[in-house]
């Protein structure tokens, strides 16, 4: 089987007794299934922070604790320009913000934009604070940490966290969640109690198995009756459908009613659930990697989750700005469709692409001698960007090369005004001299 992305299957799910007795070998199997998940959250929450990310902390009145935060901003971020920039807040960050980073270096820009990731850390109370619902056995056994607290955690990121940020950092109001594990429990947890707090949710491998999967008895009819439009939901699913047999594969491990499917199951249940429910309006995309396991599902995940998240970012009809036989009109249009369409989706206006890419094809168009595309692209600069002094200084290149000097002038003098920078000053006194 490919790596990819598959159909979740829609076998109907057997109903498995929470009260039925474990025997010895099952209660082994159990404590290994148990091992395994504390390994790769142990692994989750051990790992150095690899030099990502300003540490920052903030103190929780409704944790009554101190909770730890990494802050990586994009590389254009400059507080003095006026740029603001979505954001993903990211939970057990000590580990998964570097992965994140890593992705944005990669494919922001064009796959998805620029963010500010803000990691939480997830070190101490994890179960306490992901967790949704409060349990004391598990898989037959007691299982004593503290737990089920997800509505406080909720209201530290809503009430405290998300406006501690946005007072401190240029950032919009539109946001991503990602979370892994007990993270995507949580992910998924605020997505069907909570919809409107972000706009995207990133859920890797979530334990929907928990407390004989009450989230996902609790999603159905939430799905059934809600409205999601407007949200976006990636969730993917690791290899490793069973522990203990390793011919259990995406196509029968519906069929199975052991504890050792349980997990995947859940997953695919849930999958099933969305699809079941379209009308909801919630766009979804589930994604199955047969050849990671649950502790290494997160790098691709994060990577193929920000890119189908964000599919509708990227950008449209490049070939049609490449040829230069294009019509002026066709590319005004392609842009202004791609201004309106980001703005959309954002819930405010959004450049269509980023400064220098206007302006770069600006001087392009000059370069081959099509001189009205060029005053098109660098007035398209001047409309989205009217506090950037490059651009009028860009559109007076324009009026150089028509040898229009009075009018190159007037924009030399915007850019100066903005700036007041000696470039400019000089530019200015080499038109006047001219114009004399």
């Amino acid at each position: 089987m490919s790596n990819g992305t598959h159909a979740a299957p829609s076998v109907k799910n057997k109903v498995i007794n929470p009260n039925k007795t474990l025997n010895m070998k099952t209660a082994l199997c159990a404590v290994l299934i148990l091992l395994f998940q504390n390994m790769a959250d142990a692994q989750t929450n051990q790992r150095f922070l690899y030099k990502t990310g300003v540490v920052d902390s903030i103190y929780s009145e409704t944790l009554k604790e101190y909770r730890q935060i990494y802050i990586q901003l994009p590389e254009s971020y400059n507080p003095a320009n006026g740029q603001k920039y979505p954001t993903a807040y990211i939970l057990d960050g000590e580990t998964l913000l570097p992965t994140a980073s890593i992705v944005q270096g990669f494919y922001s820009g064009g796959f998805f934009p620029e963010m500010i990731l803000i990691g939480i850390s997830n070190r101490k109370h994890r179960t306490r604070d992901l967790i949704p619902s409060k349990i004391n056995t598990k898989y037959g056994m007691p299982f004593n940490e503290e737990n089920g607290q997800a509505a406080k955690f909720f209201t530290f990121l809503k009430e405290e966290l998300i406006p501690y940020v946005e007072s401190k950092y240029r950032v919009t109001n539109y946001r991503t969640l990602i979370g892994h594990s007990y993270g995507g429990l949580f992910a998924i947890y605020t997505l069907i109690n909570h919809p409107q707090l972000f706009a995207n949710y990133l859920a890797i491998d979530p334990s929907l198995d928990w407390d004989n999967q009450k989230l996902l008895k609790q999603a159905g009819t939430v799905l059934a009756k809600g409205d999601f439009k407007g949200k976006s939901l990636y969730m993917s699913l690791n290899g490793q459908l069973d522990m203990q047999n390793s011919h259990v594969t995406l196509e029968n491990v519906m069929q199975d009613t052991t504890y050792f499917t349980l997990f995947a199951r859940s997953n695919i249940s849930f999958a099933n659930l969305v699809k079941k429910n379209q009308e909801c309006g919630l766009t979804f995309r589930w994604e199955f990697f047969p050849d990671d396991l649950h502790g290494t599902i997160a790098l691709p995940s994060i990577r193929s989750g920000l890119i189908s998240l964000f599919k509708w970012f990227q950008m449209e009809k490049t070939d049609r700005f490449n040829s230069p036989d294009t019509p002026k009109e066709e590319l005004y249009r392609i842009i202004k469709y791609r201004a309106n369409k980001l703005s959309s989706h954002f819930g405010y206006k959004v450049p269509p692409y980023p400064e220098d890419l206007i302006n770069m094809m600006g001087y392009m168009s000059l370069n081959m001698g099509q001189p009205e595309k060029a005053k098109m692209f660098f007035a398209f600069g001047i409309e989205y960007y009217p506090e950037k002094p490059n651009v009028y200084d860009s559109m007076a290149d324009y009026y150089i090369a028509q040898k229009d000097t009075i009018n190159a002038l007037k924009f030399v003098k915007k850019a100066f005004e903005l700036s007041g920078r000696d470039y400019y000053k000089k530019r200015m006194e080499k038109f006047d001299t001219k114009n004399e």
